[in-house]
């Protein structure tokens, strides 16, 4: 007699499929947009370190003074010196000179490895009171 069918009980479905689809092509859309701005800032050229004028209490007078030449060699008052050496040098003239600070001037064409080496030597013996120095223009 009846037969057993659906029955309409008067609530309606929800098909998620659709709204699914737009979120998704939405967060495509935004992740190759991302992607895009972010290639460009890599391919940015860089011409450093000048500047146009520096901070007054960036070189101090009882600043150490260390240079990098183009060849990768460190010196200290114009005499060349080991990674050993300029480690003995940094720690005697820092515990003499507390407050004092580690300054090192590097060739411009030093590769950005090397400088990041010899920085990360001197700033596990000098802390925070090691910088870089820019010639100003």
């Amino acid at each position: 007699m009846f037969s057993k069918s659906k029955s309409n009980s008067g609530i309606p479905e929800v098909n998620l499929v659709p709204m699914m689809d737009v979120i998704m092509t939405i967060l495509t859309f935004f992740i190759i947009v991302a992607m895009t701005l972010s290639d460009q800032q890599r391919t940015l050229k860089v011409n450093l370190p000048n500047a146009k004028s520096t901070p007054s209490s960036a070189r101090t007078p009882e600043s150490l003074v260390v240079g990098l030449n183009a060849q990768g060699q460190t010196a200290i008052r114009e005499k060349l010196v080991s990674e050993t050496e300029l480690a003995q040098q940094i720690q005697s003239y820092l515990a003499k000179s507390p407050q004092g600070s580690v300054l090192l001037k590097a060739d411009r064409t030093v590769s950005y490895q090397q400088l990041a080496k010899v920085l990360g030597a001197m700033q596990q013996i000098g802390g925070e009171r090691v910088s870089l120095a820019i010639e100003s223009n």
